[in-house]
């Protein structure tokens, strides 16, 4: 396991413990246009250039998905999403592979969870890494 994989998964971890104790504030200060998850992008800005945060949004394109978490499928599940169901990601990192992709997107509706990118198709800008 990579020393960056590991500050990435000590990071999520204290986030999700202060999710738990508070509402989370969003910071997307390094935006990355050339990352993706490999899977369809709609971007609503028309190409403007203007990347709204709040956009950071995918869709759940498996029947149910486990939401988990840390970003691998070994980990304690959390909650499901659903087939259509429009989730709002925070950032996306490396993880377990599924299904040939290796990106996970940290979710935050609600309580944080790790998502398998495989099965969410993001909407708008990719989101940042974490």
């Amino acid at each position: 396991m990579s020393l960056r994989f590991r500050i990435c998964i000590a990071a999520a971890a204290g986030l999700l413990a202060a999710a738990a104790a508070v509402t989370p504030a969003a910071a997307y200060d390094d935006w990355d246009p050339s990352g993706g998850n490999g899977n369809s992008h709609h971007d609503p800005s028309g190409g403007n250039g203007q990347h709204d945060p709040s956009l950071h949004q995918g869709v759940v394109t498996a029947d149910t998905l486990a939401l988990r978490s840390a970003p691998n499928r070994g980990s304690q599940i959390i909650r499901y999403a659903h087939r259509g169901d429009v989730v709002r990601i925070y950032c996306k990192t490396g993880g377990e592979t599924v299904q040939g992709n290796p990106l996970w997107y940290l979710l935050t509706d609600g309580t944080w969870a790790w998502g398998a990118a495989r099965y969410i198709d993001t909407i708008g800008p990719a989101p940042r890494r974490c």
